[in-house]
């Protein structure tokens, strides 16, 4: 399958799901090894898949986590720099649980793996308590304030990072 990300000429768009994961006052966010950024684990739906179905795919790829995709949270438009281009990113959060919590640590720091365009890599997953979101470096950004209207219904922003 495909993955619904197009790079052009001077630009990209990418069609990202993310799930956000709740435990204990603590979200479950991830990072590439030699960055500083968090965010929230997802992934790039491909062609033919259900928000749903990619989130499930993902999980299982990168951590072996079964999971129960719930509502949904948020939806954003995010503009960012990827590589020397703009990219526009429609990414859709859902609320997500573990079906076992066996199947992964449920506090400190882990390794998954990651792939995207055809490489492979070893990504960070950490549990974030909620409470220090605003004290660290994590996108988007506004990620803490989104968290404190969690039960407000879906929730739509528009990101801008360097572009």
């Amino acid at each position: 399958m495909s993955d619904i990300l197009f790079h052009r000429e001077d630009y990209v768009f990418s069609y990202r799901v993310a799930g956000i994961l709740l435990r204990d006052k603590s979200v479950l966010l991830q990072k590439a090894t030699k960055e500083t950024g968090y965010s929230i684990p997802g992934g790039h739906v491909e062609f033919g898949e259900t928000n749903a179905h990619t989130l499930e795919r993902e999980f299982r790829e990168e951590i072996k986590a079964d999971i129960v995709v719930g509502s949904l949270k948020w939806v954003a438009e995010i503009f960012f720099p990827w590589g020397d281009k703009p990219c526009h990113q429609i990414s859709l959060y859902y609320d997500v649980a573990l079906k076992d919590e066996t199947q992964i640590p449920l506090e400190g720091m882990f390794i998954g793996k990651e792939r995207i365009e055809g490489r492979n890599f070893q990504i960070e997953f950490h549990w974030i308590p909620v409470s220090v979101l605003n004290q660290i470096e994590v996108y988007p950004t506004n990620i803490a304030a989104l968290l404190s209207r969690y039960q407000e219904g879906v929730q739509h922003f528009v990101y801008r990072q360097g572009v």
